[in-house]
């Protein structure tokens, strides 16, 4: 629930706590009262108490807080007394009359005038003590009803203990108390007290740490970002769950990263510095052990976060009742706590911090006999925590032994991610021979594309390859697996390259030569390359494939087979892709399956195969969930995304598209896709200056990397993008550019919307024949084929060049395009094809002199379609400019909504608001905000002079102006009133 947060906190919202606030409202309600809120640092004991009081019906609750100072001489009766400082007000409004309460006037000089006069010493220190007992129990009676909070009790001086427990067998009948306290301050003097007051025994209230999901929540609150369980698990293992914790290790991340990229940087929390509030609070407890127990707890500090109580015996040559006892002191100061009956660190952090205390030449030490003393254990050789100890004693020799042994075991349990870690750590050391050089980089170049270790793999490659002497067979090897690598990177040519020259090095090795083929086989990979190259790569990876007995590189081979005949639209593939998915081979290797799903699903897009999309995409997640394999998580993501896009999904996509294509993403190759996926959203929902350099951006990219498959498509939404802003010559430019790469590529599937792009743009400059060969090129290019994006898009140029002579035959063309459309569920195509033929119909009854058709008059658009193409009603215009309004609402599709207004009013038909299914709206009415910037924009100011007057982002203003357009029923902004 949201709530004024207490100073310093960064969420204004309490996470779990429910049953805990709600037994406070209990405690409080029916008074006289005690709690006692318990808990370790951090854990929330204040907010809990901030939150109670903040509640709505509690908010004008009477109280007193009082604050325990940790001091080395606490005053007596100090935070007693701090709270009754807080009631002048109230005591001058109301004065006390008990003569009692006088005793406190000395004490209380601040508010001594609004209490009784001050009573003669008595002359027993113990009578005078016990006076000014009295006197504060009358003082909290006469301010009654009341609830006095005393925070971090176990501070407090022994005469505030003893006036408590007093107050326990004296309470007001209208008192509730609640004092906050940490367990690991033990037995408190008060609690034997509390537990036997006349009123009742003092209800506790536990707080422990908060879960994994908790912690997702709560770091969800404070960085306003979804937060990937990447990122939440880690977060977790780090703070142990403490909301303090939480809370300043997000604020350290925010020093240094925006907040929408922390959730996807969780190697931001490996190397993270600890807050420097949490080390003192660590440094304090730790410094209160003795010298023998801190000892004991640097040395578990350097062995783990579990700690072996055999190990840390052996490394600090201690019994093991001296270690026994050394973490139970450290247990009992809430450096550790118990967990499956170990003893545990209670969060990475605290152990960093006493990790770090230990001087640098003692871990180094320490690490070594952690190493021994892991050695002379029984069971398998622990070569994984054996590397992690030599590495940090410096010992290199014998790091790298183990780092390799721990990188073979890893790679034998499939995870490819922690054999590559281990691999680059050993290549890091300088004095390696040569032969184990080569011998670690072969197996990285093996594991390091799935292991997400491309950019650190990549340099290392590049250096032996070009320094080292290597044979044959191993040159081909690494040349493979340094293109991978490459092409994952997001370098597309380079990665291409080096896979070409591997080819001739691996004519022995037809299992890796098959791969390496196939890899040349994809045809979306690189510019320059023919679709017939592609081809005869594909059929060079089958001969391949049957010289080395293979059935892996059968797979693979099949798989490449499949994608390259899907990206061309051609019908057999699906038959293919049918006959994999029932395979067991491939079923029997998840990885293959995952990534197989994954290209085809994007194939499937690439075509306007929607719905074999979704389902391959289905498929695909699954799969790689199953089996664990993170290095697709993105390009799942980025599928699901795209798949959205194309369904017409797109409530929160945007922001979903700009974290994929952020600086922190590990997969470069799709982040370049997803920065083209934003820029196609930006260019129909604003800015479009944003939208501009969006596309800019990736054609930069994508022409520097020399990648074809983000290329084409950026270019033709630029092109479609410069034709909305009225530059019909820069969208012929970039149409062109598309058609030249299509050309070369000679797929004319992907280059059916640059078509239309260049046919419209020559349209509007009055040149439309020029298109005509770029036409037919497109018509012959995709016969035949099952690409639905391709045929409408053919359809539509077709019927954009028939308009000005047969316009009867145009609208049939245009129709089926958009029928095509729907049936495929491509919705914001659609809703293009739906407003391009409402806009001409409508246009056709105005020259024919005719009224145009609304909404409630017009014929069902579908049903008006006849066999040949042509249309029945040529009145339902209006009908399908509403239908392609309503969508472009529900899309949030601004700018579109903009431009299909103006068109509306033009045409005379009504605009409806609001739209069902689209946006919230006020109707006509303009919201008071954008009546704000209406006014602005009615000065002249522009839209990023009103975003910096009024703190809002350019966007926003961009949408506001453009909804109070739409509801004055204005054509610019020039016409707004001032």
């Amino acid at each position: 629930m949201p709530r004024v947060a207490p100073s310093g906190s960064l969420s204004d919202v309490l996470i779990g706590r429910r049953a805990e606030l709600a037994l406070l409202r209990t405690v409080i309600a029916a008074p006289p009262s005690l709690a006692l809120i318990e808990g370790e640092a951090g854990i929330g004991k204040s907010r809990l108490v901030a939150e109670l009081f903040a509640a709505p019906g509690l908010a004008g609750t009477r109280r007193l807080v009082g604050q325990c100072e940790q001091l080395q001489e606490p005053l007596p009766l100090s935070p007693l007394l701090d709270a009754f400082r807080l009631a002048g007000a109230e005591l001058a409004g109301r004065k006390a009359s008990n003569p009692v309460i006088g005793a406190l006037a000395p004490l209380l000089p601040e508010i001594a005038e609004h209490l009784p006069p001050p009573l003669s010493p008595l002359p027993d220190q113990r009578a005078e003590r016990h006076r000014v007992f009295r006197a504060a129990v009358a003082l909290l009676d006469h301010l009654s009803p009341l609830v006095l909070v005393l925070e971090d009790v176990h501070w407090a001086d022994g005469g505030t203990h003893d006036f408590l427990a007093f107050l326990a067998a004296h309470q007001p009948r209208e008192l509730s108390v609640i004092l906050t306290v940490r367990t690991e301050a033990g037995l408190l003097p008060i609690r034997e007290a509390f537990a036997r007051a006349p009123s009742g025994p003092a209800r506790t209230v536990g707080l422990t740490p908060l879960s994994l999901s908790e912690v997702e929540e709560l770091a969800r609150s404070i960085l306003k970002a979804d937060l990937p369980r990447t990122f939440a698990a880690p977060l977790y293992e780090k703070t142990g769950g403490i909301p303090f914790v939480v809370e300043e290790v997000l604020r350290t991340l925010l020093e240094r990263l925006p907040a929408n990229e922390i959730p996807g940087r969780p190697d931001a929390l490996a190397g993270l510095a600890v807050p420097t509030v949490l080390r003192d609070v660590v440094l304090q407890r730790l410094s209160s052990l003795d010298d023998p127990a801190q000892e004991i707890v640097g040395a578990a500090a350097v062995i783990g976060m579990t700690p072996d109580d055999r190990v840390l015996a052996e490394v600090t040559d201690r019994t093991p009742p001296e270690v026994a006892k050394a973490l139970a002191k450290a247990q009992a100061v809430g450096l550790l706590h118990e967990e499956d009956g170990r003893s545990r660190f209670r969060h990475a952090l605290a152990r960093q911090i006493v990790y770090e205390s230990v001087a640098a030449p003692g871990r180094r030490w320490l690490h070594l006999r952690t190493a021994r003393a892991l050695e002379s254990g029984d069971g398998p050789r622990p070569v994984a925590r054996l590397a992690h100890h030599f590495r940090h004693a410096g010992r290199t020799a014998d790091f790298v032994g183990n780092a390799e042994a721990a990188a073979d075991t890893a790679l034998a349990h499939g995870n490819d991610a922690t054999a590559a870690r281990f691999l680059l750590q050993a290549l890091e050391v300088g004095e390696l021979s040569g032969e184990v050089r080569v011998r670690l980089a072969v197996k990285l170049g093996r594991v390091a594309v799935d292991g997400l270790a491309h950019a650190q793999g990549v340099p290392i490659l590049e250096r032996l390859l070009a320094t080292e002497p290597l044979p044959t067979h191993l040159r081909g090897e690494l040349r493979l697996a340094l293109g991978r690598m490459l092409r994952q990177h997001g370098e597309a040519r380079a990665g291409y390259l080096q896979i070409e020259r591997a080819i001739d090095d691996l004519g022995d090795q037809p299992e890796l030569l098959g791969r390496a083929l196939s890899v040349l086989a994809a045809p979306e990979t690189v510019v320059d390359r023919h679709i017939s190259e592609h081809a005869a790569r594909c059929d060079q990876a089958e001969a391949a494939s049957r010289r080395s007995g293979d059935r892996d590189t059968a797979i693979a081979v099949r798989i490449a087979r499949a994608s390259l005949l899907l990206e061309q639209g051609d019908p057999v593939a699906w038959r293919l892709i049918d006959d994999l998915l029932r395979d067991d081979h491939l079923r029997a290797t998840p990885r293959e399956h995952a990534r197989a799903c994954l290209n085809w699903a994007q194939g499937a897009l690439h075509v306007g195969r929607l719905e074999r999309a979704e389902a391959l995409l289905t498929e695909g997640r699954q799969v790689a969930g199953q089996a664990e394999y993170l290095r697709v998580a993105e390009v799942v993501e980025l599928v699901a995304a795209a798949v959205d896009h194309a369904a017409g999904r797109w409530d929160g996509l945007e922001r979903r598209v700009r974290r994929l294509g952020g600086e922190a993403v590990t997969f470069a190759a799709a982040s370049l896709d997803s920065r083209l996926l934003r820029g196609a959203l930006l260019a129909a929902t604003g800015p479009a200056e944003e939208a501009t350099a969006c596309l800019t951006e990736v054609i930069a990219v994508a022409e520097r990397v020399g990648a074809v498959r983000p290329l084409i498509p950026a270019r033709t939404a630029m092109s479609r993008l410069l034709l909305t802003l009225d530059d019909a010559a820069g969208a012929a430019g970039h149409a062109t550019e598309a058609l030249a790469l299509v050309r070369a590529k000679g797929n004319w599937v992907w280059g059916a919307e640059s078509v239309l792009c260049l046919v419209d743009a020559l349209d509007a400059l009055g040149t439309p024949e020029a298109a005509d060969g770029p036409v037919e090129e497109l018509e012959a290019g995709i016969d035949g084929s099952d690409a639905p994006l391709a045929q409408a898009a053919l359809l539509t140029a077709r019927a954009v060049r028939a308009r000005a002579e047969a316009p009867d035959r145009a609208d049939g063309l245009l129709d089926r395009a958009r029928a095509l459309l729907s049936e495929a569920g491509l919705r914001y195509e659609e809703a293009l094809a739906c407003e391009r033929l409402g806009r001409w119909r409508c246009e056709r009854v105005r020259v024919e002199g005719r009224a145009p058709a609304t909404s409630s008059s017009r014929a069902p658009s579908r049903a008006s379609s006849r066999a040949d193409g042509g249309t029945d009603g040529r009145t339902d215009g209006g009908g399908l400019l509403e239908d392609a309004l309503r969508a472009y609402g529900a899309m949030g599709a601004d700018r579109d909504i903009a431009r299909i207004s103006r068109v509306m009013r033009q045409n005379g038909v009504p605009i409806p608001y609001p739209w069902r299914g689209g946006r919230p709206s006020h109707g006509q009415t303009l919201s008071s905000r954008e009546r704000e910037v209406a006014r602005l924009a009615a000065t002249g100011k522009t839209n990023q002079e009103i975003a910096d007057e009024l703190f809002l982002s350019r966007r926003t203003v961009e949408s506001h102006v453009a909804s109070a357009l739409r509801k004055l029923g204005l054509p610019s902004r020039k016409d707004l009133p001032e």
